[in-house]
């Protein structure tokens, strides 16, 4: 092997392993809320910067989008954890129940890893399926890029 072929596959077994979670959260109904209001400068910068591609990755096949204005009754069929105080919030829920949320607009470069991360702990609530379970230790959303 080279010295290259171990982080190869770490990164290809990490892969692997995003899609197995994203795919048995998508089965679970998970959604991600994103919680906005009219005038918010950082909503402006993420709806330019994030919503055109969002739809095409792979979180956000596992978590589809549903915007929701802060001060709409539709929040309120939501379970939420704690009261949305700050806009953009990115709450991820699972059959209307959050799991997770991302308060603010974190840049380009940490918005999906921290969602990757999100998905990643509330997979604990979601039975994996055993032919596609993978027992290694390669985490989701460490510091390398995994392309």
């Amino acid at each position: 092997m080279g010295a290259f072929a171990l982080p190869s596959l770490a990164r290809a077994c990490a892969g692997a392993l995003l899609a197995t979670l994203l795919a048995a959260h998508a089965a679970a109904a998970a959604e991600l809320v994103y919680v906005r209001e009219a005038g918010c400068p950082y909503c402006k910068m993420w709806d330019e910067r994030i919503g055109p591609i969002y739809g095409k990755t792979a979180e956000g096949k596992a978590a589809p989008l549903r915007s929701i204005d802060k001060r709409s009754p539709e929040l309120a069929a939501i379970k939420l954890s704690r009261p949305i105080r700050y806009t953009p919030t990115f709450v991820l829920v699972t059959n209307d129940v959050e799991t997770g949320r991302i308060e603010g607009y974190p840049g380009e470069d940490f918005f999906f890893p921290r969602l990757a991360r999100l998905l990643e702990e509330s997979q604990a609530d979601i039975q994996p399926n055993p032919a596609t379970a993978f027992s290694g230790d390669v985490g989701i959303g460490s510091p390398q890029k995994m392309h």
